[in-house]
């Protein structure tokens, strides 16, 4: 057998081969985009679970523009003396930065003059753009402030499905860089702190924002395959608090009912939340496509802000991914762990109790990932723990039931269902390959044959002998199962039978035990053949005198014949010795044939083994037939707790 063969008869390298071969297929299918939706969703999952941060003093104050304001202000859009008015009365409460989300290219006057005034005067006002491309027109900021760093486009990036999960900091048309309408606002707050955009000390292409480095978002992190990743993206954890941000009409700020000191030193953000004017956006925490599970587009803003915020004052970290090959090294851990697991599986309940484990400890795992910031893969892995798992435990089953199916076509027939099921529960003890190996074990080993058979079948019809021996064998092989044994071999008027195989013995008192079993079973043969004569009697048919030989020691058991045609059977000096003392001259000294149809004679290891259990008469030394070695038999008579009715005349001298 080469090593291939070898390995492949080993069912943990059969479960690193599968392992191996449904990563493959995984990977493969996961580079097709099959699972990108499947792992976008539990990445939204995730989000929806994170447990509530606490609503410590906001750094970003919200007027949103609602229908009722659209109606005061008797029109959309806004005229330019509104937004004026707007902007002058924010900027008499000092914030740090306004943020309106609102398209000014084109004037809408009256009043254009003044709002340019109000623009050119305060440099910490932002106004949003459109940047476009990808066949999308885009939206130029105010002529006024077209050369300054007062706009910032509000681009967002959009998945399949309609969800908001990455935050964009810059865009270039290949001649200039341009700044996201978020990031202007966030580095106005920053300033003042003395945070300002730095390039990674270790990787100067990546962002630092304080004591946080932001890595670019690539195509395929996290669960994305193939994602558009042009400008510098990251991914949003959208940090889950009741009510973040504090909000305002825009009638109540223009009728001063706002608190100068709520708006004093923070962001705000102007925009719409009408129905009037589409601005929304779904995110993870939407929990169905529908219009009440959107948010505004200058809420949106809020929140990709104030992650900024948090990087560059708290040192939060942002969503961080695993590398393509460390992804890969994870799936194909699960994959031939779920393999592996299955191996010394037997039952279907263990399978299913590893299975839901499994299922049970990979989300929980990514989960506290995702809580410590790392985006780890949840479907693959899973789709591959599964996987796996399944076709070994189909492989295993499929090989049990040929490994049950070849050993109780050995032994079924031939045993009692309780040792089939012994056989069948110990089978890694002594199977190998399918078949069972040879071992050397300890075996207790009974001859029987009939006396006078050959001129019997001579007067008999075929098919009444043929009849009358089956009836014969079909009760002494009930005994032999009845008793723990294993029919080994029929041979004409012949049985052989053992006990003690094939599962080994390794202990005295289990050899006793086959050996007690053995002598058991011969007293119950000669109380059956005695049952079986007076019957045949009755029909006239034969009567007949049996001999039981039975020999204690060692054996090699194991199988012999072709794979079509196996038989397991035991050879060695036992056996012939036993064999010998069945076939012992019939005219042995103490042996009363007319009195006792059946004459049983053990050997001096069987004895040993019974201890004070069983009546029996010393026969003496005997020699037998090609062993030049004498053996010392005895007579069985009888239990000793059963005297001796049934002992008849043997013993007697």
């Amino acid at each position: 057998m080469n090593l291939a063969s070898k390995l492949f008869q080993s069912p943990l390298a059969i479960s690193l081969f599968v392992g191996m071969v449904v990563f493959l297929c995984v990977i493969g299918l996961r580079g097709t985009g099959s699972l990108e939706s499947l792992e976008l969703t539990a990445y939204d999952w995730y989000i929806r679970m994170q447990p509530d941060t606490p609503n410590a003093d906001p750094a970003i104050i919200l007027i949103e523009i609602n229908e009722n304001d659209i109606q005061n202000q008797k029109g959309w859009p806004l005229t330019d003396d509104t937004v004026a008015k707007v902007l002058g009365t924010l900027i008499s409460y000092q914030p740090r930065a306004i943020g309106l989300d609102l398209y000014r290219d084109i004037s809408v006057p009256p009043g254009s003059k003044k709002l340019e005034a109000i623009l050119t005067k305060n440099p910490n006002i932002i106004i949003a753009m459109k940047f476009g491309g990808d066949g999308k027109m885009g939206i130029p900021p105010p002529p006024i402030l077209k050369d300054t760093d007062q706009h910032g486009f509000n681009d967002i990036i959009v998945d399949p499905g309609g969800i908001v999960r990455r935050g964009l900091l810059f865009l270039d048309d290949t001649k200039n860089v341009f700044y996201s309408f978020a990031f202007r606002l966030s580095l106005l707050y920053l300033r003042t702190e003395r945070v300002t955009p730095q390039p990674d000390s270790v990787n100067p292409e990546h962002l630092r924002l304080g004591p946080t480095t932001i890595p670019p978002f690539g195509p395929n992190d996290g669960g994305y395959i193939g994602a558009d990743a042009q400008g510098y993206q990251f991914l949003l954890s959208f940090r889950k608090s009741k009510n973040p941000f504090p909000s305002f009409s825009l009638t109540s700020l223009l009728s001063l009912d706002i608190n100068p000191e709520v708006i004093k030193d923070k962001i705000v953000l102007i925009g719409t939340k009408t129905e009037g004017v589409k601005d929304f956006f779904y995110t993870p925490f939407s929990r169905g496509l529908h219009s009440d599970q959107q948010i505004s587009g200058v809420e949106l803003h809020a929140r990709i802000i104030n992650e900024l915020l948090a990087f560059g004052l708290q040192g939060s970290l942002p969503m961080r991914t695993l590398s393509d090959w460390q992804e890969w090294v994870w799936i194909l851990l699960w994959s031939v762990t779920g393999g592996a697991m299955y191996v010394g599986v037997r039952s279907p309940w263990h399978f299913s109790l590893l299975t839901l484990c499994g299922l049970l400890i990979l989300p929980i795992t990514t989960y506290f990932s995702f809580l410590n910031g790392w985006w780890i893969p949840l479907v693959p892995p899973a789709i591959a723990w599964f996987v796996s798992a399944a076709i070994i435990t189909a492989y295993i089953s499929y090989r049990e039931r040929t490994e049950r199916a070849s050993l109780m076509q050995l032994f079924s027939k031939h045993v009692s269902p309780e040792v089939a099921e012994l056989i069948w529960k110990e089978r890694d003890q002594f199977l190998v390959g399918g078949r069972p190996r040879s071992q050397k074990l300890i075996s207790t080993v009974l001859f029987t044959d009939l006396e006078g058979f050959t001129t019997l079948s001579e007067k008999m019809d075929p098919q009444a002998l043929i009849d009358w021996l089956n009836t014969y064998h079909e009760a002494m092989a009930q005994l032999v199962m009845k008793h723990g044994g294993i029919v080994d071999e029929y041979s004409g008027d012949g049985l052989k039978a053992d006990f003690g195989v094939p599962v080994p013995r390794t202990t005295e008192a289990e050899i006793s035990q086959d050996a007690v079993n053995a002598v058991n079973c011969a007293l119950a043969m000669k109380r059956e053949i005695k049952l079986l004569n007076a019957s045949w009697q009755e029909r006239n048919l034969p009567t007949v005198n049996m001999r039981v030989g039975i020999f204690t020691g060692p054996v090699v058991a194991g199988s012999l014949g072709s794979t079509q045609r196996l038989k397991y059977t035991t050879i060695g000096n036992t056996v012939n010795i036993a064999s010998r003392l069945e076939g012992l001259s019939k005219d042995l000294v103490g042996y009363d044939v007319k009195n006792s149809p059946c004459r049983i004679l053990i050997g001096e290891s069987t004895l040993k083994y019974l201890g004070n259990q069983f009546s029996t008469k010393r026969v003496g030394e005997v020699t037998l037939k090609g062993k030049a070695e004498k053996v010392d038999a005895h007579f069985l008579i009888s239990r000793m707790d059963h005297p001796s009715n049934e002992s008849d005349q043997e013993g007697r001298v």
